[in-house]
């Protein structure tokens, strides 16, 4: 497995693996253009990547601009490998070397990614959108989480 930054060439491979989630999935494929990602990974942020050979199993994009985690999915043929783990922690040490805002993200109740958000230490701060949890997290939060 290699982790490193995404790039606009990942963003075809990143978008199988979207579509590949099996919870937190689109309604339609297209509502997240090829256009998007690319000005979330060069411009509003920075993403990163795991591959397994030539091939993008996971990925992660942090959002300055609106101060969110914008994306963190793995295919589901390789979760409970330590991916999303890996991929969470570098987005959220260049998120929080970036600046000391706090972060925030949505989820779907009951899903595995509620799950992975609250073992990673994320605070549950009300709903966003339509019905998802809303998390927040902040530097010192991260930090201490991380520390133990």
């Amino acid at each position: 497995m290699i982790f490193r930054e995404a790039t606009i060439q990942d963003i075809h491979q990143m978008q199988i693996v979207r579509n590949a989630v099996k919870e937190n999935t689109l309604s339609d494929p297209a509502l997240v253009s090829d256009s998007d990602v690319e000005a979330y990974i060069t411009k509003r942020g920075k993403g990163w990547v795991c591959t397994i050979g030539d091939a993008v199993v996971g990925f992660a994009i942090a959002d300055l601009v609106d101060h969110n985690i914008w994306a963190l999915f793995v295919n589901p043929d390789v979760e409970a490998r330590g991916i999303g783990k890996q991929l969470h922690d570098l987005m959220m040490n260049w998120y929080f070397e970036q600046t000391n805002e706090a972060v925030w993200l949505s989820t779907s109740p009951g899903t595995r990614a509620e799950t992975f958000y609250r073992k990673q230490g994320w605070i549950e701060t009300g709903l966003h959108g339509k019905g998802e949890i809303k998390f927040e997290m902040t530097e010192e939060r991260f930090r201490e989480m991380n520390d133990e």
